[in-house]
């Protein structure tokens, strides 16, 4: 086949012409394109379908035993280097042994090390993604170094560096699938070089024609995901784990079955894809027997869910499912109602479940106050163990209590206990439990934040939040009045324990109900470092934006995602410009009466964290103060330098954000 390629095109910014250098043991599939200076290396495979244009950043070099898949875009900036292994510099640097997989894009500057694996559909955009990375697919990095052999889930946005220095380690099991991928793709090479070289194919065609049974099998196997788990089962456990709760087992053969007695299968730590293989295992170890999934809150010492997912009639090698009997829903994702309310189709699904176990089924509502208190009021008792009639009278308990918390409560009566309390309703929702089992946290909306006492949560809080809690912070809050606030003399509210998102924006809500008419602000602690990562207040006394949509405002967002650049608007880079994110940052923490000051490291004291303090700024304008960072970033440009909010009475720092990267 031909292989397209094309001489970069003449710009202002590049006039060489440069033509892809391909080595001869590589495979480029004629329906991929590339263009301008690209250096591919030995036994690198490009698959159909991509683009690899270094017609505005440049060079390219893929290296020796790379696999660039189906669908790739590999792009780069005209402005924005990196350095490769090489020492030179480049707009994109792809290692030896990596695998860039399907529909993946890398957009200058990039830098990716040797052995990393980059899933289907993920970006890395200005990031160096450090030597034996796992990405998994729709990832985002951005912005940011990834250290070596860390491993990055699906859909993880990484934007900044204390994200990426959380990321947890790449596991052998994770290794030998990167290993397997590349085994696979340069087979592949070899297979393409000889379906194009007539040499090498008619021997293979000729022995076919012989005796096709003498051709070997081979077996793939998938080593990611569970085969024999049905996607019920896999959301449930994902969404146990996104709760921090902890995976057991139990199982039990007919006898001990109908006795109760079951016997423990042990618990499952780590990630999803390790907890759903070890799930496997366990449902392979006791076919014939049932065996059912234990969620366990560590901390409270008690079980959240107890659900059946393997029977001693279910058929080996067919997926594993969740309890299910007849359907009794109108064939619209609803059950019958008598006009006082709807039950989604996996309420319906939650109770048919418990029903068939043997579970007694009751309810509990509590009013806004008595939900942030955790003081449950028990509803009426259903007695009846038909599907019909217990469907019948949640849908009664959720008209009476359409403005209330209600929650599902599954009881073992013989054992006296519950095994199961999920929230089922919400005042102002639809009081829906999703498919995967995860109950939605409240979201207020802009207009209901407006309303006279709320006590609500902006979007941006929430987000903030959200942010927070996925870097492992902890989340507090102070509270202070007019009078203290002019003289920074804030009060700690009610401390939160909990890392589960629901439970810390209803402490949240509670503490902005508590203190109405006063300053509340929301706290982000590193409890390793003992000191604060984040100041922001989300409640100003009176105060209404201009559409009248919240009574309650984020003065300040997550530690950004920074940029070394900025757009000007043309498609080109302005690196002495600060971006839209930092400036709100100086503003907001000018409006808080903090001071601001900037360091800078190169790239070895970068590593070793033995930053320098640029000039002072002691100015609290404004204008002065853009000006100033704006100064030293021109001033130490190809140097890392980061902005840091000082709260001078206390005398320590508030804020640390890179805002300049080399």
């Amino acid at each position: 086949m031909v292989v397209r390629t094309a001489a970069a095109p003449p710009t202002p910014w590049s006039k060489t012409l440069a033509e892809p250098r391909i080595d001869d043991s590589a495979y480029v599939h004629s329906f991929s394109n590339l263009i301008g200076d690209v250096q591919v290396g030995a036994n690198v495979l490009i698959a159909p379908g991509t683009s690899i244009r270094a017609d505005e950043g440049t060079p390219f070099c893929i290296g020796e035993g790379t696999n660039i898949q189906d669908g790739v875009v590999i792009h780069g900036l005209e402005k924005g280097r990196v350095v490769g292994d090489d020492g030179q510099e480049y707009s994109v640097w792809i290692g030896k042994q990596a695998c860039i997989t399907h529909m993946a894009l890398i957009h200058g500057p990039a830098y990716i090390g040797d052995g990393c694996f980059i899933g289907f559909r993920s970006t890395v955009f200005n990031a160096r993604v450090g030597q034996g990375c796992i990405v998994m697919m729709h990832a985002l990095i951005q912005d940011v170094e990834i250290p070596p052999g860390k491993y990055v889930p699906s859909g993880a946005v990484i934007t900044n560096q204390q994200q990426a220095d959380r990321l947890p380690d790449v596991t052998e099991s994770d290794r030998a699938f990167a290993n397997h991928v590349v085994e696979i793709n340069d087979a592949l090479r070899v297979g393409y070089q000889c379906a194009d070289n007539s040499a090498c194919i008619m021997p293979i065609r000729e022995q076919l024609e012989k005796s096709i049974n003498d051709v070997n099998q081979i077996d793939y196997r998938n080593s990611v995901t569970s085969m024999s788990l049905s996607s019920d089962i896999v959301a449930q456990v994902r969404s146990l784990l996104s709760q921090g709760y902890t995976i057991g087992v139990e199982h039990a053969n007919q006898r001990r079955f109908r006795t109760k007695s079951w016997l423990t299968g042990g618990t499952f730590n780590g990630r999803v894809d390790q907890v759903l293989g070890e799930l496997e295992g366990c449902l392979q170890e006791h076919q014939g027997e049932y065996v059912r999934l234990i969620g366990v809150d560590s901390q409270a010492k008690k079980r959240v869910l107890e659900v059946i997912v393997q029977r001693p009639e279910d058929t080996p090698g067919e997926p594993s499912r969740l309890t299910t009997t007849k359907n009794t829903s109108n064939g619209h994702g609803k059950t019958g109602s008598n006009g006082n309310g709807s039950m989604d189709s996996d309420i319906t699904s939650q109770v048919r479940a418990l029903l068939h176990q043997g579970y007694k089924v009751g309810t509990e509502y509590a009013s806004q106050r008595r939900f942030r208190t955790s003081s449950w009021l028990t509803g009426p008792a259903i007695e009846s163990q038909r599907e019909s009639d217990v469907m019948r009278e949640l849908q009664t308990v959720l008209a009476e209590h359409d403005n209330e918390y209600v929650r599902l409560i599954g009881i073992d009566s013989s054992a006296k206990r519950r095994v199961l309390e999920t929230v089922i309703h919400r005042p102002g929702e639809g009081g829906k439990i999703h498919s995967n089992g995860t109950v939605a946290s409240p979201r207020v909306s802009k207009d209901s934040a407006s309303q006279s006492g709320s006590g609500g949560l902006s979007a941006e809080a929430i987000a903030q939040v959200r942010s927070l809690l996925s870097q492992g912070y902890k989340i507090g809050t102070e509270h202070a009045d007019k009078r203290r606030f002019r003289t920074k003399s804030w009060q700690s509210c009610s401390p939160i324990d909990s890392n589960r998102e629901s439970e810390v924006i209803a402490a949240l809500e509670g503490c902005l109900a508590e203190h109405q008419g006063e300053y509340v602000r929301l706290i982000g602690i590193d409890s390793q470092a003992k000191r604060r990562v984040l100041q922001t207040i989300i409640q100003r006394p009176g105060l209404a934006s201009s559409n009248g949509a919240s009574t309650t405002t984020a003065t300040a967002t997550a530690t950004p995602g920074t940029r070394s650049y900025s757009s000007n608007g043309n498609g080109h880079v302005a690196t002495s410009n600060l971006t839209a994110e930092i400036v709100t940052q100086v503003r907001s923490l000018l409006s808080q009466g903090h001071k601001i000051g900037t360091e800078h490291a190169d790239k070895r004291r970068f590593r070793t964290k033995s930053w320098q303090s640029c000039s002072p700024i002691d100015s609290n304008r404004e204008s002065e103060v853009i000006a100033a960072l704006e100064g030293c970033l021109a001033e130490h440009q190809g140097e890392y330098v980061r902005l840091i909010g000082i709260d001078s009475q206390a005398k320590r720092r508030v804020l640390e954000a890179i805002i300049q990267r080399p």
